[in-house]
């Protein structure tokens, strides 16, 4: 007789596979997509971040109503990450990436970028914890 247990385990996403995740849902600017990779108690750090924007976003539900409120405020569409690197640590739940992120602005029709690091650490293929370096003056003049 087979177990039937483990029949139905999806299974785990590596760190790159959650990362090659996490891009497509800032491609669809789905809050939804984005935490639905978090664990529960999962924390986004924004190191570098600028006015009117946390410095941290701690638990799914905070990083699924942070990037709701972002994303859903803002006109920028974007329309390509381009991958940089990635990189693999001495972690094996640690991945750090560069990316170049390509949007627009519909009402000024600009095209910008805006580049960024990424500091993963996953579990069980769910981030618990983000250290998100974006150039957010980049975002803002880009808007301005």
């Amino acid at each position: 007789m087979t177990p039937v247990s483990h029949l139905n385990t999806p299974p785990v996403r590596t760190p790159h596979e959650v990362l090659t995740c996490y891009y497509q849902a800032m491609l669809d600017k789905s809050p939804d997509d984005l935490a639905d990779l978090y664990t529960i108690d999962a924390v986004h750090e924004f190191p570098f971040t600028s006015p009117g924007f946390p410095s941290c976003l701690e638990g799914r539900e905070a990083v699924r109503a942070g990037y709701r409120g972002a994303w859903g405020a803002s006109p920028v569409q974007v329309k390509e990450v381009r991958r940089v690197a990635a990189y693999e640590t001495a972690d094996p739940e640690v991945i750090v990436a560069e990316h170049v992120v390509v949007g627009t602005l519909p009402t000024k029709a600009t095209t910008f970028t805006v580049p960024g690091l990424l500091i993963l650490h996953v579990h069980n293929g769910l981030i618990t914890r983000v250290r998100d370096y974006m150039d957010s003056l980049g975002v803002a003049s880009a808007r301005a």
